[in-house]
């Protein structure tokens, strides 16, 4: 199994909610079409800071990371960008690392975009191909029955 890249778009989510309110002009909105590394065994979605730097994004938190080699390292977190694959979006705050961009397993479950285990490419899922689907177990005043085992 190889390396799974897809092409996706990033966009400044601050800037599409000022677009959205008429303070910003849809041409102005900061948004940057990049190729990133897709690993569903990574959290979430990485970028450097290059790609902050383009964006505009803020910094406004820190996480800890562990790396594949168990090393942990405290990054930064970034204001929150809507990342677009084919017809599907998803809102996140992505932290700060390296130089290249790698989308985890967080916006992918938003997304409901898998790896095609044949082709080795990121696809929409194709058992929702029109829109997302989730599964959400308490909604409007209703929760599960708890088993009692």
């Amino acid at each position: 199994m190889g390396w799974v890249h897809a092409d996706i778009e990033l966009i400044n989510a601050d800037d599409l909610s000022l677009e959205r309110r008429g303070m910003m002009k849809p041409e102005e909105v900061r948004r940057l079409k990049v190729t990133a590394l897709v690993n569903s065994g990574a959290y979430t979605l990485v970028v450097p800071e290059s790609v902050r730097l383009q964006l505009g994004l803020d910094v406004i938190d820190e996480d800890v990371v562990q790396y594949a080699n168990s090393d942990f390292q405290q990054v930064p977190v970034t204001t929150g960008v809507e990342i677009k694959f084919e017809n599907r979006r998803a809102l996140c705050n992505p932290v700060m690392i390296g130089d290249a961009v790698l989308l985890g397993a967080m916006p992918m479950e938003a997304m409901d975009v898998v790896i095609h285990p044949k082709t080795q490419k990121l696809i929409v899922n194709p058992e929702h191909p029109n829109l997302p689907q989730h599964k959400i177990f308490a909604a409007q005043g209703f929760m599960p029955p708890i088993d009692a085992d």
